[in-house]
């Protein structure tokens, strides 16, 4: 009796593992089961003309929002169209990377979270606790769509991420006008609408009002060119920072190459002495918060360099690997590489004093290296090999300045 108990259990146990492989082995890739649905042929459209396939059918585990033909028909009339022009085509991979996060994220593990981090960079806020779970304004109508290389959830609306640079956010806000005509003096409209990304604690109009009578005007004089630089550059950050994130981390090391101390209390979010009025404002090269004063780093007399000491780049390296190894563990390994190539061009830019050939050498070297690697994860881990060794590098240079 034991022994046909055993021959059954036996038997069963392999038909299951049969079963479960036969399951396994029938599942198809993020792409080819969008293509093979029939209902997602404008995403799929759209991926080809991305050149996204490859990434939707890669070895990379990704969760993907896709929005249905239908959700794409709601589009203004000519949206689609031009979406899929050749001119359009870095536009178009921005709004298919908004519907993607990254690693295989189940219905299950997402509800109680209120945000996830798109592989554009961008934040997607999550209300998955209500009768009809949303993403952003879109629903989801259907989960877990399980794939080869991820999962798929489908939703009823097309999920649109901020397209406007810095600067365009901040003109079209009406609240930054004296910040915008100081970054004008200060040739820096063309840095904040690079690439990126970026965080700017923007002050506001208020902000500068508080100054002293006729601190600004003297700022935007041609001869304090360079005090003018430099307190903006105070207001900036690299990467892409929200308000969790800063008030988590405690202090953010800036452009300028010195830190700003990041706070909460009853007020709310603190940035030294300012507060922040309006939070986690999305561009498209990065993220601005709103504060009610003007940051002004000690000591400045306007005869500083652009460069930076040795030690204030160990601080901006250091800074770049809290911000992006959370990413990293968390299945965001584009927006860690964002954080540490945004970092060491940063550096380059900026000049670092006493920097030698090994210093130069190691920066193009990281960033030379991470171009030439395909996927994001080997990119991620090149940067951080760069990071690691101009760390090392710079806080020796530091200790016999």
């Amino acid at each position: 009796m034991k022994i046909r108990k055993l021959s059954v259990c036996l038997f069963s146990l392999v038909y299951l593992c049969t079963l479960t492989s036969q399951t396994i082995a029938q599942r198809k890739s993020i792409a080819e089961t969008a293509i093979g649905a029939g209902n997602f042929n404008t995403l799929v459209a759209a991926a080809k003309a991305a050149d996204l396939v490859g990434v939707l059918s890669g070895g990379q585990e990704l969760t993907v929002f896709a929005p249905t033909d239908e959700a794409f028909a709601k589009l203004p009339a000519g949206t689609v169209e031009s979406l899929l022009l050749p001119e359009n085509k870095s536009k178009l991979a921005a709004v298919l990377t908004y519907h993607v996060v990254p690693g295989r994220v189940l219905a299950a593990d997402a509800y109680g979270l209120d945000s996830a981090t798109a592989l554009n960079g961008q934040k997607l806020e999550l209300d998955l606790r209500d009768d009809s779970p949303k993403i952003n304004n879109a629903t989801l109508t259907t989960t877990d769509i399980l794939c080869t290389n991820g999962v798929i959830h489908v939703i009823d609306e097309v999920l649109l991420p901020a397209d406007k640079s810095i600067p365009v956010t901040a003109t079209e806000a009406g609240i930054f006008n004296t910040l915008l005509a100081a970054v004008n003096a200060a040739d820096l409209g063309g840095v904040l609408s690079g690439e990126g990304p970026f965080t700017v604690f923007a002050p506001t109009d208020d902000a500068f009002a508080k100054l002293p009578e006729g601190t600004v005007d003297s700022l935007l004089e041609p001869g304090n060119k360079q005090k003018l630089v430099d307190i903006l550059k105070y207001h900036v950050v690299s990467g892409r920072v929200y308000d969790d994130q800063a008030v988590k981390a405690g202090s953010a090391q800036t452009l300028l190459g010195r830190g700003v101390k990041i706070g909460f209390s009853a007020k709310g979010i603190s940035v030294n002495d300012a507060t922040v009025v309006s939070k986690n404002i999305e561009t498209s090269n990065g993220v601005v918060h709103a504060i009610d004063a003007v940051l002004i780093p000690e000591n400045n007399n306007g005869n500083s360099n652009s460069s930076i000491t040795p030690a204030h780049a160990v601080g901006m390296l250091t800074t770049a690997i809290h911000q992006g190894v959370p990413a990293f563990n968390s299945g965001d390994h584009h927006g860690c590489c964002n954080v540490y190539e945004s970092t060491m061009k940063n550096l380059m830019d900026m000049g670092i004093d006493g920097a030698d050939a090994q210093t130069t050498s190691i920066i193009s070297n990281a960033l030379s290296h991470a171009n030439r690697t395909a996927n994001d994860t080997d990119r991620a881990w090149a940067l951080r090999s760069g990071i690691d060794s101009l760390k090392v590098h710079l806080t020796s240079m530091a200790m016999h300045r």
